[in-house]
């Protein structure tokens, strides 16, 4: 047994040993709290971050507190940046319409890709397609236009002739996140061309006065590819496709050069004057300011420089073909849905709209539009996953998965 004495200093240790349980227990409890208090910091600015990203100003007191609690106990990150961006829960979301949308889609209207160039019909279409979770692969094939509502005051009527009515609507900060202001039309319907000339937003006033006005109609071609497909001519050469569809003024010797032609000519037109024929019926017209479309009648542009190779190929409609089905640009994903060929702009805006170079180039922007960098591999695709798979082609919801991709940790 222990003496008194060895009682004594047992009973000293315990209680010592206890006072430093209680210190630890006092040290862990003071961990987890600073823990938890840094935690949830952590989730505000993240809530703050998604918020500011979308839509470009901060969100209120109200809303921030909101978002953060979809990403504590809600519906995690992504339903915070859905909430961020919806009317009806944040007063603040239209600067996602009218700042963010309208910046993501104006470089698309203009050669010079500027973000500057005023709304037009172009641009408020893919604004509206996007907020009404239009599925955006029948962005260059349906017959869809978003015009101002009639009623609003001090806003033109939609006029296919000039863009007064979308100037108006940006001079008076018109909400178009709305959908009584900025509504949903039927293209045909609006700007008098038959439904068979009308293709989404190729066909629209503002790209027809881009991309159709003088030249050939190539630039209709290479301008879709490169903002909606995004690849430039040059990433597409491909000499190995068949010639007997390059029409009569691309000379065969240029320079005298026959070379020339076989190594570089050859690379882009085999490709793209089989599917510019799509748009054989279609100009602009700079002194009405009216796209026009002709059906049965093949554009003059579309037979000038013949003599540069009278055996060149004739342009006789607006049948088209998708040689790129074969050979390298095969990896540009052609939906096997679809026939690869077709009549008129509609028919090729959907092998354009459907391939997976579409998608994937639609994905990129939205995440470069929203985190200001690029994608990773593995962002781009799960981003893509979600818009074809997941949302049949909803972007709302992938800016609101590319926001909380990059909402910082």
């Amino acid at each position: 047994m222990f003496s008194t004495y060895e009682r004594q200093q047992l009973v000293a240790w315990g209680n010592g040993m206890a006072g430093w349980r209680m210190v630890l227990a006092m040290v862990v409890l003071t961990v987890l709290m600073v823990s938890s208090a840094l935690a949830g910091d952590l989730e505000r600015k993240q809530a703050k971050r998604i918020h500011d990203r979308l839509t470009g100003v901060p969100p209120t007191p109200a809303v921030l507190s909101a978002m953060e609690a979809e990403i504590v106990s809600g519906g995690g990150p992504v339903a915070a940046a859905l909430l961020a961006i919806d009317p009806a829960r944040n007063p603040r979301a239209f600067n996602f319409y009218n700042t963010t949308l309208k910046n993501f889609a104006t470089p698309w209207t203009n050669e010079a890709q500027s973000i500057f160039d005023p709304l037009n019909d172009y641009s408020a279409t893919v604004i509206g397609m996007i907020r009404d979770e239009v599925p955006f692969n029948t962005l260059l094939s349906a017959d869809i236009l978003y015009v101002a509502d009639s009623t609003l005051p001090g806003v033109a009527a939609y006029s296919p002739a000039n863009n007064t009515s979308y100037q108006n609507l940006e001079d008076l900060s018109i909400d178009l996140s709305d959908p009584t202001k900025l509504v949903r039309k039927v293209q045909s319907t609006e700007s008098g061309i038959p439904a068979a000339g009308v293709a989404g937003v190729i066909t629209t006033r503002a790209a027809a006065e881009a991309f159709f006005v003088d030249g050939t109609n190539r630039a209709m071609f290479r301008f879709t590819m490169l903002n909606h497909l995004c690849n430039d001519m040059d990433q597409l050469k491909d000499t190995t496709r068949p010639t007997d569809r390059i029409r009569q003024d691309v000379s065969r010797s240029p320079g005298g050069d026959s070379r020339i032609f076989m190594n570089a000519c050859v690379g882009c037109h085999s490709g793209m004057d089989p599917m510019t024929q799509a748009f054989a019926y279609h100009d602009y017209d700079a002194s009405t300011g009216r796209m026009v479309y002709t059906p049965g009648q093949v554009r003059p542009k579309y037979l000038i420089n013949a003599d540069n190779f009278e055996f060149g190929y004739v342009t006789p409609d607006d049948h088209w073909d998708n040689y790129w089905r074969s050979g390298q640009n095969a990896a540009l994903g052609w939906s096997n849905s679809l026939p690869g060929s077709g009549r008129g702009a509609a028919s090729l805006g959907q092998e354009l709209g459907n391939s997976t170079a579409f998608a994937s180039c639609q994905v990129r922007k939205a995440y470069r539009t929203v985190c200001l960098n690029e994608p990773s591999q593995a962002q781009m695709v799960a981003l893509r996953d979600v818009l074809t798979n997941q949302t049949n082609y909803n972007m709302k919801q992938v800016f609101a998965e590319a926001a909380a991709q990059c909402m910082g940790n």
